[in-house]
């Protein structure tokens, strides 16, 4: 049974490293000039660090070069060309057509995929792309699993890579206007403003043409019900639900396909891709970990693979709710949030090792830490770690300490030996409508997945919204 490659995301240095550290065969990376993360923290000599500990680690990097090009793009790609025939990183991601033939042309060396951006949904596109040249296709998210076995199965001569975890578009494969339109911030530009995520308000138009907020309160609010009706669905109504933050009405959860693991590993897919250059380290070592030991567990013993005893895992880094969304073909309405745009988690990023010595372990703080706090090192390899701070010792001058705030790069003394890049998570403090909105979310995926109670759903449901107001 062949293992597919698991593909992290790296938005820096430190991650590229952590997701090699956690399990991670390959990364992808970009530059801000070059992919569609503008926010990008990676130089090029950065870059060309990760390939050179790739090539020692028998890993791979892959840079994304997946910017839709305008006229004024055009005069880079000699330079873009050049860098990436220096660096020999072992794949570009592209998504232009222009730039892939340009690629080809100048760079043959250079392994191209083509970027799930030129939204590839059947076997026909796939060879498209593969007579262009390219090694490796990326599915769009919009590809069922059925058809995925399909394309594989047609397309036996190029690699087949599809996301398996990390945020959704509600745009057909990212292809999005929204923010250009709302925020003049290109979305295929790498400057995406998530305007999909925004809080809208809701108005009125009165007889005499003008609009007014309406402002719902305690007088009023019970009063109301919003509902929508799309034209082509009757009786399938949506409800709107607006808070004092707004109303969520564009709001996909995130995706989750680690319970269908046998069904990608036994079609003999290529590459698991997890989304996210944009996240923190915790969640480039937790998924890769996760997943990591998910796919091995069932390559080496199926018959008694569960996937229930990975998702906790997955559920105390912050997500907006899990959805299998076109898995399984249609798309349900439980793949949308419409309560909350916030990703939340039961835990949080508490910090990582940045250094050990023969004495302890040097740990870079990330959310507060105060006297009695307790967390949890989740080591790469093994057992974690829980460690109680009965006492907080100043990296810098050996003060003891009562508390650490966020925000300060502050690293205190750990009296362990933990490798560099190891990190932690700790317990977070949740409001009531953060509690009802996972122990809602929950529910929900497990419908998706066919053991889940629509009478529990319904019921948190009201519970949830009754916080909300």
């Amino acid at each position: 049974m062949k293992k597919p490659e698991l593909l992290l995301p790296a938005g820096s240095l430190d991650r590229l490293k952590t997701a090699f550290l956690y399990g991670a065969d390959a990364v992808y990376c970009g530059t801000p000039s070059m992919s569609l993360r503008a926010k990008s923290q990676f130089t090029m000599e950065e870059v060309k660090e990760g390939v050179e500990l790739a090539n020692k680690l028998n890993k791979k990097v892959y840079l994304t070069v997946n910017m839709f090009a305008h006229n004024k793009d055009l005069e880079k790609l000699p330079e873009i060309a050049k860098t990436l025939k220096e660096i020999k990183p072992h794949g570009v991601i592209v998504a232009d057509p222009a730039i892939f033939m340009y690629l080809r042309e100048n760079a043959p060396e250079l392994n191209l995929h083509a970027s799930t951006q030129s939204s590839i949904t059947s076997w026909m596109s796939v060879n498209f792309w593969k007579n262009l040249g390219a090694k490796m296709a990326v599915l769009a998210r919009e590809v069922s699993i059925e058809d995925m076995k399909e394309i594989k199965e047609k397309c036996p001569d190029i690699k087949i890579e599809t996301f398996i975890h990390g945020s959704m578009c509600m745009s057909y494969s990212g292809r999005c206007l929204l923010s250009n339109f709302l925020a003049d911030r290109g979305a295929n530009q790498g400057k995406c403003a998530h305007s999909c995520r925004w809080n809208y308000k809701l108005h009125v138009k009165l007889k005499d043409g003008t609009l007014k907020e309406l402002n719902l309160n305690e007088e009023n609010r019970d009063l109301f019900d919003f509902l929508i009706e799309e034209e082509h669905r009757p009786g399938d109504i949506m409800e709107i639900i607006e808070t004092e933050d707004g109303a969520n009405i564009l709001n996909s959860k995130d995706l989750c396909l680690l319970p269908r693991l046998p069904d990608f590993i036994n079609s003999g897919i290529d590459c698991l891709k997890v989304e996210g250059r944009n996240k923190t380290q915790y969640y480039v070592a937790m998924v890769a970990k996760t997943y990591r030991k998910a796919i091995d567990d069932y390559v080496n013993n199926p018959e008694t693979w569960k996937a229930e005893n990975y998702l906790d895992e997955l559920y105390s880094i912050s997500n907006r709710g899990f959805s299998l969304a076109f898995a399984d073909g249609d798309l349900r309405n439980y793949a949308n949030n419409y309560d909350s745009t916030k990703s939340t988690s039961e835990y949080e990023f508490a910090g990582y090792i940045v250094k050990s010595d023969d004495k302890c372990s040097y740990f870079l703080v990330k959310n507060k830490i105060v006297l009695g706090d307790k967390i949890t090192f989740i080591i790469p390899n093994g057992k974690n770690i829980d460690y109680t701070f009965n006492e907080i010792v100043d990296g810098d001058n050996d003060l003891k300490l009562n508390e650490v705030n966020s925000g300060l790069d502050k690293v205190i003394k750990i009296p362990l030996k933990l490798d560099s890049l190891v990190v932690a998570k700790k317990h977070k403090n949740l409001d009531s409508i953060d509690k009802a909105r996972i122990e809602l979310d929950k529910e929900s995926y497990k419908i998706e997945l066919g053991y889940g109670n629509q009478d529990k759903y319904n019921e948190l449901k009201h519970n949830l919204l009754n916080y909300l107001r």
